[in-house]
């Protein structure tokens, strides 16, 4: 019997290394130059967040919208909606169910720039190579990137964060491992390459929403 799993295990390793080849530095460099010329502009998502402290995950769905570098737009629908807006001089998060909005100045040194960093890495891969360490391995499938932080502000934001690109150069899943164990799965379809009118990254607040400034600027 236990030669019998042995062999088993063999195959399985020799199978699994059979479908999958490491990228040289020039092959990922070629990978991301092809990967920002097809880049999405917009997508659907389906996302599951798994909370250590929570028997199940937390399922949400909706609708985001990047313009490179900085600005995006991120719609949550369902019982409890939200939007997020950057035009990459602030960021809005509202709550519609709540009337209530918060604003978040970016650049100059503000403590959500890395967060939205991360956000445009994780579906433009925006500027990685400078601040990420990257495995890269050649699947059946496509390509899977390990990302790992270079920066300690990066590192505040997540420990690691997996993306699988399709065979069109897409992303279509990343996994992030934030700083306190929490896992984020987030699967991508619909994606489109159509213009985004400059106003998707606008926000203003309804009349009698509340609106704070968490961080107190």
């Amino acid at each position: 019997m236990r030669a019998f799993i042995s062999a088993v295990l063999t195959v399985l390793a020799l199978t699994s290394t059979a479908r999958t080849a490491p990228l040289s530095e020039a092959d990922l460099k070629n990978l991301l130059a092809g990967i920002r010329q097809n880049r999405t502009t917009q997508a659907d998502f389906q996302e599951e967040r798994a909370i250590r402290l929570m028997k199940k995950p937390i399922v949400s769905s909706g609708r985001i919208s990047f313009q490179p570098p900085n600005k995006f737009r991120r719609e949550v629908k369902g019982n409890s909606p939200s939007l997020t807006v950057s035009d990459g001089r602030q960021l809005w998060i509202y709550y519609p169910n709540f009337k209530s909005a918060e604003r978040y100045p970016l650049g100059k040194g503000s403590p959500l720039d890395s967060t939205v960093a991360a956000i445009n890495s994780a579906l433009n891969l925006e500027n990685i190579e400078n601040t990420f360490q990257i495995n890269a391995t050649k699947t059946d499938k496509g390509y899977e990137l390990a990302l790992l932080p270079r920066t300690a502000s990066m590192k505040r934001v997540f420990q690691k964060l997996d993306l699988h690109i399709n065979e069109n150069l897409r992303v279509d899943r990343t996994d992030m491992l934030l700083p306190n164990g929490d896992r984020i799965v987030t699967m991508y379809s619909n994606q489109t390459r159509a213009p985004v009118p400059a106003s998707t990254f606008e926000f203003k607040p309804p009349a009698g929403t509340e609106v704070s400034t968490p961080l107190g600027q």
